[in-house]
């Protein structure tokens, strides 16, 4: 028998999304690792993606309020992802009410109970 040789976990994700998901998953969890950087962390408590579909991104939003003032900030978002993408992946971002999870206070819990 022949041996392989060790494969990184991240290329095996990243292969079975898009055998089963299609490539819009994959790119829908790279945008989730840069979101942070490229809206900054006080939107992206507000703001999260949640799907992509041919070029345009879903993004949930915590009210109505973050609806209207990202509709005047979606054309640098967009222009900010693709330019930290490396290519025009985003033509159109959708916003929509509907539960944003907060990560960060999330992340901060469990580095506390770690240090316990």
């Amino acid at each position: 028998m022949k041996k392989r040789e060790p494969v990184h976990i991240g290329s095996i994700i990243s292969k079975t999304l898009k055998q089963f998901r299609g490539e819009g998953e994959e790119q829908l969890v790279t945008i989730w690792k840069i979101w942070d950087n490229v809206v900054g962390e006080y939107i992206a408590k507000h703001a999260q993606p949640e799907a992509f579909k041919g070029k345009i991104l879903l993004v949930k939003v915590t009210d109505s309020s973050w609806v209207q003032q990202l509709q005047f900030e979606k054309k640098e978002i967009i222009a900010k992802l693709n330019h930290a993408l490396r290519k025009n992946l985003i033509e159109e971002i959708k916003f929509k009410v509907g539960t944003v999870r907060d990560f960060h206070e999330e992340r901060g819990n469990e580095i506390l109970t770690d240090d316990e």
